[in-house]
């Protein structure tokens, strides 16, 4: 029982550091590619058939 006066704080120290890094991405605009879809629809580079062997 005394193990969860450590496992308590830890994992809320750690969760609140992984919301941080979320919330840093967001603000930095890291999620953002708005030209990024139009160009991948219009170019052949990207395409669903498998390559010949």
């Amino acid at each position: 029982m005394t193990v969860l006066t450590y496992l308590i704080p830890i994992s809320l120290v750690l969760g609140g550091m992984g919301l941080l890094f979320f919330v840093f991405t967001i603000r930095s605009n890291q999620y953002d590619d708005p030209e990024g879809d139009a160009q991948r629809i219009l170019s052949g580079e990207y395409d669903d058939h498998p390559k010949p062997d």
